[in-house]
């Protein structure tokens, strides 16, 4: 598993002694091959807030089809308040080209080329939230052509014998 301690906040209480300070960490937790999940955990020391954070992450993994177990499957967009995210599938040698929150979400999750950009905000917890939201929008071809009986060559238009069925079909209609 690989864990990524994306941010820390220190938040205070006012009590009748004076101030009494806490800690809230915001964590990612991937296992490097298609599954990632976030978690936030809050505490009075920081050991224990990231502990708790990890806990959470594990618990609310997700699975992502990765295309060749390196870039996604097809562009997305995500978004979660006022957090907007654009992820775009990239060519090999790429590399991750995100801002902070994202650029660990992206390392978890195991995928080594791809491009995106955040617009609207720089919290952290609202970017994480929406390039989840992009992320479960992903769909691979195997996938689809499934949902839709069809075979992927098909999708894809690979498919030899299923192009020249096609183009029988057409002359079928043109005589």
């Amino acid at each position: 598993m690989i864990e990524k301690l994306v941010h820390i906040n220190r938040v205070s209480k006012t009590v009748k002694g004076g101030k009494r300070f806490g800690f809230a960490a915001l964590v990612v937790v991937g296992d490097g091959k298609g599954r990632v999940g976030f978690g936030h955990g809050k505490a009075r020391e920081v050991p224990e807030a990231i502990t708790k954070a990890t806990a959470a992450a594990k618990k609310k993994m997700i699975r992502v089809p990765l295309k060749d177990g390196r870039t996604l499957h097809h562009d997305g967009m995500g978004h979660f308040g006022a957090g907007k995210v654009n992820v775009r599938s990239a060519p090999a040698g790429t590399g991750i080209i995100a801002g902070g929150p994202m650029r660990a979400v992206f390392e978890s999750l195991g995928v080594a080329d791809v491009v995106t950009k955040s617009i609207g905000t720089s919290n952290p917890y609202n970017m994480i939230r929406a390039t989840f939201d992009a992320l479960g929008e992903q769909t691979s071809p195997k996938s689809v052509a499934q949902r839709r009986g069809k075979r992927v060559a098909d999708l894809l238009g690979r498919g030899g014998a299923g192009e020249a069925e096609a183009e029988a079909a057409a002359e079928a209609i043109v005589e």
